[in-house]
């Protein structure tokens, strides 16, 4: 089964951050519902070193319709020169929750 529906990941260099950029999309009626997670560690590749952040993760769902404002918005928005925005098709999921998605997506 195919929706059209996505889950953005993004993560955010902390929760005021975080929750600045779940408003910001949120007010522009780019996503439903945007749920920040708790403070994990990241490693990672920048500039040919390896770095070690805490950071916050963002899970945005929205609907395809929608990535590139999105991804746009969040970009601006965002303080890393490179902000992860990794899309993840929704393929399945209550017939509840999906209507309540398209619903606020719309």
């Amino acid at each position: 089964m195919t929706t059209p529906f996505q889950v953005v990941l993004c993560s955010c260099p902390d929760k005021g951050t975080a929750k600045a950029i779940a408003e910001k999309v949120l007010r522009a009626g780019l996503a439903a519902c945007v749920n920040i997670g708790a403070l994990s560690t990241s490693i990672y590749w920048w500039d040919d070193h390896l770095h070690s952040d805490d950071e916050v993760m963002l899970a945005i769902k929205t609907s395809q319709e929608h990535l590139e404002a999105l991804f746009a918005m969040v970009q601006t928005a965002h303080p890393y020169e490179v902000a992860e925005l990794i899309a993840l098709p929704i393929t399945a999921g209550s017939e509840a929750y999906l209507n309540w998605l398209k619903e606020v997506t719309s």
